[in-house]
Order: C-alpha cells, then structure tokens, then sequence
C-alpha cells in the first residue's frame, strides 16, 4: 500500500534532553498504526513535528510524496494531516458547526453564511455516522461528544493523516466503542491513522501495525496480530514486567477516617470509613459522584449535612485549607488544571502547600523550601535535568509524581488519589504503585478513585461502589470480581 508519511531521521533536542534520536516510521494509507511508549519516550515530540508545531534539529517528514525540512500547523494542514490531542481545542461558547469551520471563510465577506455551514457541518456527521444537532453549543456537550467534533475539525479539511493523542483517556469506557466506529469508518475511506495510548488492550482491538519508542529512539514496528501484550510492554520498558501489581504486607489499623451520612455536590447520604494503612478502592461510573465526594472530603466543597472526621477531629470549615490542616491530601483526576501550575517551576510547585510549615513572620526560609524540592524529586525518582524545570516540559507521568510530591510534602496522613494513573505508562503505573505501597507501609491511608477495573481489583483492600450519589454496596478483598463491580456500579 502507498505510504501517506514517512518520518526519515528526524532529531529534536532540548536543553539537556534529546526528545528524538534520528527517529524513522511510516504509515500508510487505510491503516491505523499504534504509536506507544512510556511517558518521555518522544510521541508527543513527533506528533508536533508531524503537525507543524515544532521543528525538528534535522532529518525530513515525507507526506504524500512530497518531502519536507520544516513544517507549519498551516503547511501541514494544507497537506492533509489532522491532529485530535488530548487537552480538546474547542470554544465552549460556540456552536457545534461553528467549532467545526472555525477560521474558515464560509459565506460573505463580513458575515459567515450559517445556512451553508449548517449543510456542511451536517455532511461531515453523517460522514462520520453521528447523529447531532450541529447547532448545540460545545459547552453542553459530554467529553466524548466534544472529541467527535474535534475529529470532525480534523477530517474536514481533506484528511489523509489523523493523529489521535490519548483520545480515550478522558471518556467513558462506555464511549470508546463509538469513538473506535468512527476511526475504523475513516480507516475505511482510506484515512490513515496514529493512535496513540497509554491502554495497550485498545490496541489489539484497533490497530494494524504497532510502532514503539523508547527514551527518544525508534525500537521496533510490528504487525499487531504477531505481538502479544508482554512483548510491547519489554520492548516499552526495556526489560520483563512480571508483577504489574506490587504485593504489600500491611497491618491495616484503625478508622482514621469516618464519612457520616455526608450529603452535598450531588451525593446522599454517605457513610464510609478509611483505615490507617489501607488502600480504599472507589468506583463507579462516570457521573457517579466519586470526585464530587472527593472535593467535599478535603475541603473544597462544603457538604449540606452530615460529619468527616479524621483521626477524631471534626472537619469545621469548607475549606482546602482545614483539609490539610486535619492531614488530609488529594492528588486530583485533571492534574494539569488542579494539580500544579504548569508555567511554573518544580522547585515552585512542591512547597506550594507547606508555606506554612517553612515559613516564620510571614517569610519563606528558602533553604528548608529547598530541602523539601529535593528530598520528594530524590524520593519519587522524578527524571528532569534540573529543579528548575517548568511543569509543563515533564512527561505525564513525571507531572503526576510531581503533583504527589507536593501533597506529601505537606505531611498529610489521609491521601486521596482521583485516576492516579490516567494518561501513564506502564512504566509509570508501577513506580506510582509502589509508590501507594510504600505510602500506607508507612502509615498512610489511601482512597483511591480509579475507572480502571485491573487498577481497582489489582491495589484495593476494600473496594465502596457508588450509583447516582449513593453507596451501592462495599466490597471485602474476597469478593472482588469484575462483574460485581459493575453489577453495583449499574444500580442492579
């Protein structure tokens, strides 16, 4: 089959980092190549140097036939190639039709011609088999729902290539099939397709070929139904991973925290309760609660009614300051909006929320803010050349521990974790494991939210289901089971 893009030698360095190493791929047209690695390993460094948004040190990206050195957003959109990325760029405000055509000259010379945008937007749906009303603003839209209309921004302009970054990271299990229709439909009228994530068992229910980098360079390319799942993961990580699930031996203690009848943020009448040293799993379906529980457990929301206690005080004021003040902790699902401040550096980030315990009179002493930074980057093994890193330049994964180091930097003893993996490698997902293990061996409780269901059977000595703000049912280590989770989190 005819190739659509051929990645030729391409190297990218940054400043004590080479992000490519003379990387080289292809793919070709009606073919859906999986693209993995763990974090850092350089996928997002390509997908930008495919897309225009960086250019390379040297080397050439081929599309369809023709070569180019640099490329820009526009040069490459020309050519044909679409990028879906995991932070979705759509305008809430505006409509579904007007996301879709949005900087496109559609009508006169001072007023776009709706009508005709209208029977546009409505073709390219019906291309894609969605049914919408193209006139729904974006902002009342569902994550999956918004993807669409990303994907539908992308094949409009005459797609060869669509590149998809993570695009069901963030959406319901339930959603995935829909989103996979739609790309075997674009596979079938010839679109090529990168697909990127961090869920290797998607793989094998989507891909053609398979493609992987490890620390910047190119490891290998093969077909997906000669591979098994072991085998991506060796050549991911450079070696065998045996244990995903890390064993522990904890003494799980007494309640050190108790939830009674809690109701507020869309939940009714909680009752729960954490144990010093143990792994708490919560699950549920999307839109089950679980997160707004989690706001009000640390103090962001205030509750209607009912009591949180933690280790036998009463939590008073709703606020996240009373939360760690009682020692209680959340590592957020968005860790990129609530969990750091991106623009800023690690050595920022990590005493955010101990100011109070580094300061005296109203002023920072530095050299323990120092100490702090260096203890939790040594202690987590966060990979960056220096301190001063910004956030933003880190890996996923290598945000996630940061995000984690500033929350046990304040010395919180109750620790929540909302999707702890989400949008992490394997890799990753077993250092942050460890991690957790360690975390109650030292007398730490978690409570763990988690959508994953190996995550939630694999780490939980207990597991507490929600249905629509209540609690469904609760679950002893010996009657975990896949089926009964879901059967709880349905409401059956």
């Amino acid at each position: 089959m005819a190739k659509v893009l051929e990645v030729k030698n391409v190297t990218k360095t940054y400043p004590g980092v080479v992000a490519l190493d003379n990387v080289s791929f292809d793919v070709e047209y009606g073919e859906i190549l999986a693209l993995i690695g763990e974090n850092g390993a350089g996928k997002s460094t390509v997908i930008k140097t495919i897309a225009g948004a960086i250019n390379p040190d040297s080397g050439t990206i081929v599309i369809d036939g023709k070569a180019y050195e640099h490329l820009t957003p526009s040069i490459a959109r020309d050519a044909g190639v679409g990028v879906v990325y995991q932070e979705l760029n759509l305008v809430p405000s505006l409509s579904i039709m007007e996301n879709i055509f949005l900087g496109e000259k559609l009508g006169g010379r001072f007023m776009p011609n709706f009508r005709e945008m209208r029977r546009k937007a409505e073709e390219v749906m019906a291309d894609l088999g969605v049914k919408i009303d193209v006139s729904t603003q974006v902002q009342m839209l569902s994550t999956a729902q918004m993807q669409i209309v990303e994907i539908a921004k992308a094949v409009v302009k005459n797609c060869k290539l669509l590149i998809m970054d993570e695009p069901s990271a963030s959406i319901p299990m339930a959603e995935v099939q829909n989103m996979f229709r739609i790309v075997r439909r674009l596979k079938e009228k010839g679109v090529a397709i990168i697909y990127i994530s961090h869920r290797l068992e998607e793989l094998f229910e989507l891909c053609d070929r398979v493609t992987v980098f490890r620390d910047g360079q190119y490891v290998v390319t093969r077909n997906v139904a000669d591979i098994t799942k072991q085998d991506l993961i060796k050549y991911m990580i450079g070696r065998e991973l045996t244990e995903k699930f890390p064993e522990r031996n904890v003494t799980i203690g007494e309640p050190v925290l108790q939830v009674k009848d809690l109701t507020g943020n869309g939940d009714f009448h909680i009752n729960l309760e954490l144990k010093k040293g143990e792994i708490l799993g919560l699950a549920g379906l999307v839109g089950a609660g679980r997160t707004e529980l989690a706001k009000m457990l640390c103090g962001d929301v205030k509750p209607d009614s009912g009591e949180i206690v933690i280790q036998g005080r009463r939590m008073k004021a709703a606020s996240a300051a009373d939360g760690v003040e009682l020692g209680i902790g959340l590592v957020p699902e968005d860790r990129k909006n609530e969990g750091v401040f991106l623009e800023y550096t690690i050595e920022w980030n990590i005493p955010i929320m101990s100011m109070k315990k580094i300061s005296k009179l109203g002023f920072i002493n530095f050299k323990k803010a120092d100490e702090l930074t260096d203890t939790y980057v040594k202690t987590l093994d966060v990979k960056t050349p220096t301190v001063k890193q910004q956030v933003k330049n880190l890996s996923g994964g290598n945000q996630q521990k940061v995000v984690v180091a500033k929350v046990l930097a304040a010395q919180n003893d109750v620790l929540i974790f909302d999707e702890p993996t989400r949008g992490i490698d394997v890799g990753a997902k077993r250092e942050i494991y460890l991690l957790m293990n360690r975390l109650v061996e030292q007398g730490k409780s978690i409570l763990m939210i988690s959508s994953e269901m190996e995550e939630l059977l694999g780490m939980s000595d207990r597991i507490v289901v929600l249905h629509e703000g209540v609690v469904a049912g609760e679950l002893q280590k010996d009657e975990f089971s896949q089926d009964r989770v879901l059967e709880l989190a349905s409401g059956m």
